[in-house]
């Protein structure tokens, strides 16, 4: 389990264990919170292709799919 405050993710670097379509490394672009302040979810952008997904952002937790950082 990958541990890091939700509220200190944006512009955090992150690694796919299992890249998908040469998607290796992504960058946190934008954190949603709610109202109070709650993160809700992330927005991931692929480095090498540019592209947006939206994730909740506690699959960042799962070691077996992401590792903190570039690697």
């Amino acid at each position: 389990m990958n541990r890091f405050n939700p509220r200190k993710l944006g512009l955090s670097k992150w690694t796919a264990c299992q890249p998908v379509n040469r998607e290796k490394h992504f960058l946190v672009t934008e954190l949603i919170c709610d109202e109070h302040g709650t993160p809700l979810q992330i927005e991931l952008q692929a480095v090498h292709s540019g592209r947006k997904q939206l994730l909740d952002w506690q699959e960042l937790r799962d070691s077996q799919r992401w590792k903190i950082g570039w690697c």
